[in-house]
């Protein structure tokens, strides 16, 4: 699939796909996925998205969640 990682095209493309503007989705075809990520608007919104910290395992979970009961 254009030599790009199926489960981490799959997680980025639902990050940016709320805010990616219409006239613009083809950009987030597999075809053109890593020039739309060297730009820095997409590289932006990556980053700004709450969640993707959580889906590449980078957010700590809370104290309570990681000591046992």
């Amino acid at each position: 699939m254009h030599a790009i990682e199926p489960l981490g095209y799959l997680r980025d493309l639902l990050c940016l796909l709320p805010s990616w503007p219409r006239s613009r989705v083809l950009e987030l075809a597999p075809v053109s996925w890593r020039e739309t990520l060297q730009k820095p608007e997409a590289q932006q919104r990556l980053a700004a998205n709450v969640f993707r910290p959580i889906a590449l395992g980078e957010h700590p979970l809370p104290v309570s969640l990681t000591r046992p009961a």
